[in-house]
C-alpha cells in the first residue's frame, strides 16, 4: 500500500493491508475504509476519501484512537477482570438475585432471558447493548410472526433487566439502552360493581387467611398495586395525616393517599398484631425469602369464586382498576386522579376515561336539546321552494 501502488489503481480496484482498504471510485477519487477486531468487537468504517484530504497516516492513527478508546474503557473494570463482561455472563446472575429476593414474574423472566435474549444479545458487552440492536431484536421477532403483545413482555424484561445492571452497578446508568415497546390492542378494563365488592369484601372475610380481608380492602380504597400493598410497613403510615410513604414504587416513591375507613381498618389490625408488629403482610414462613409476602394472588382466587364471580376476569389487579374509575366516575379531577394512583404519567389516566363513559354519559346529557315543541311533522314537509331546489341538487 505505497503511494505508487494507490496511484496505480483502475476505478473499482482495491488494495487491502493491516485492515486497511483502500478503493478507487468510479470518478478517479480514493476511498479509505477500515476493518479491524478491537476488543472483540469488529469496526467496519469509512474513514474519508482524498479528496477530503484523507491520507494513509490519518487511517491508520484512526484505528490506534479505537485502540486507545478501548483501553481507556477497560480502566473501569472490576479487579481482576481483563475485559467487559457479556450479556450472556450477566444475564444468568440477574435471574439468581433475583431469585434470592423473591423477584416476581420468575417463570417469564427465566424463559426470555434463557431462550430469547441471551440467544440474540449474549455475545455483545452487557454495556454495548445500543438502541439499534434492541430495534433489531423487536424487528426479527414481529418478522417471525409473533405478536406485538409477546415481544413487549420481552422487551420488558429486557428493560429491567437492563434497568438492575446499571442499579447494581454492573452498568453505568449512561450505558442503558431506549427501549420502547410497540403499540397493542388494549384489552377491556374490567371494574367491579358495588355488589361485586360487597360480595368480594364478604367472601375474603369468611376466608381462612386472616390478612385476605385487610389486603381486598387495601386494594380498593387505594388503587395501590399488588406488590405495594405487600410491602407496607405500619412505620411508614401516618394516621393523622392519611398518608403511607411507599418507597419503591413503579414511577418512584410517593406519598399514597388512604381513606378514612382503611385508616380504622389498619389501627385496629395494628393493635391486633401488636407494637412489635413491622409487616402489614408478614410472610409468617422462616426459610421465606422475603419478610413480607410476596403475592396473594392464590387466596384472592378463593375468595372471587367464593363470591360468585369469574376468576380468568377478576384479579388482584381489577380492585386498583375499580378504584382509578370510580374516581374518575366521581369527577375528580386527572391530575389528582394521578396523584392518588400513582400512574407516571397522565395518558395514562387518560384510558380510564375513554373507556368507562358513564361520567361522559351524564356531562352530554347537559348539552341534550330535544326541541319538543318545534320539531314536528310539519317542519319536515318541504315547501315548493325547498322541493324545487332539492330537485335542482339532485
Amino acid at each position: 500500500m505505497t503511494k505508487s501502488g494507490i496511484k496505480a489503481l483502475l476505478p473499482g480496484g482495491t488494495i487491502r493491508e493491516h485492515g486497511i482498504t483502500v478503493t478507487r471510485t468510479p470518478t478517479g477519487d480514493v476511498r479509505y475504509s477500515v476493518n479491524v477486531m478491537v476488543d472483540g468487537q469488529r469496526i467496519h468504517r469509512v474513514i474519508g476519501k482524498e479528496s477530503e484530504g484523507v491520507t494513509r497516516l490519518q487511517v491508520e492513527q484512526a484505528i490506534e484512537a479505537f485502540r486507545t478508546k478501548a483501553r481507556e474503557g477497560r480502566l473501569d473494570l472490576p479487579m481482576g477482570r481483563k475485559s467487559h463482561p457479556t450479556f450472556a455472563e450477566l444475564a444468568p446472575a440477574y435471574i439468581q438475585r433475583l431469585d434470592e429476593t423473591g423477584g416476581k414474574n420468575m417463570k417469564a423472566k427465566r424463559q426470555h432471558v434463557d431462550q430469547l435474549l441471551v440467544p440474540f444479545f449474549g455475545s455483545y458487552r452487557a454495556d454495548r447493548i445500543t438502541t439499534a440492536l434492541v430495534q433489531d431484536y423487536t424487528s426479527m421477532r414481529l418478522a417471525l410472526g409473533f405478536k406485538q403483545a409477546t415481544v413487549n413482555r420481552e422487551l420488558a424484561t429486557l428493560s429491567h433487566l437492563m434497568r438492575r445492571m446499571a442499579k447494581w452497578q454492573w452498568i453505568k446508568p449512561e450505558s442503558l439502552p431506549d427501549i420502547e415497546k410497540g403499540q397493542e390492542p388494549r384489552k377491556p378494563i374490567v371494574i367491579l360493581s358495588d355488589a361485586n365488592i360487597q360480595a368480594l369484601m364478604k367472601a375474603a372475610i369468611a376466608d381462612h387467611d386472616p390478612h385476605l380481608w385487610l389486603f381486598v380492602a387495601f386494594g380498593l380504597n387505594t388503587a395501590m398495586r399488588h406488590s405495594e400493598i405487600l410491602r407496607v410497613r405500619y412505620e411508614n403510615i401516618d394516621y393523622e395525616t392519611r398518608r403511607i410513604f411507599i418507597p419503591e414504587a413503579k414511577a418512584g416513591e410517593r406519598e399514597q393517599p388512604i381513606t378514612p375507613a382503611l385508616v380504622a381498618f389498619l389501627k385496629r389490625q395494628q393493635q391486633a398484631d401488636g407494637d412489635g408488629a413491622v409487616w402489614l403482610f408478614p410472610s409468617g414462613r422462616s426459610l421465606a425469602k422475603q419478610p413480607h409476602r410476596i403475592s396473594m394472588a392464590k387466596p384472592f382466587q378463593r375468595a372471587v369464586i367464593r363470591a360468585g364471580l369469574l376468576p380468568d376476569k377478576v384479579t388482584p389487579h381489577v380492585m386498583r382498576h375499580t378504584a382509578i374509575t370510580r374516581l374518575v366516575k366521581a369527577g375528580v379531577d386527572l391530575p389528582t386522579v394521578q396523584r392518588i394512583s400513582g400512574h407516571k404519567t397522565l395518558a395514562m389516566v387518560l384510558r380510564y376515561v375513554h373507556i368507562h363513559g358513564q361520567h361522559i354519559d351524564t356531562a352530554i346529557s347537559a348539552i341534550d336539546n330535544a326541541f319538543p315543541d318545534l320539531i314536528t311533522p310539519e317542519l319536515h314537509a318541504l315547501s315548493p321552494r325547498g322541493a324545487a331546489l332539492a330537485a335542482t341538487i339532485a
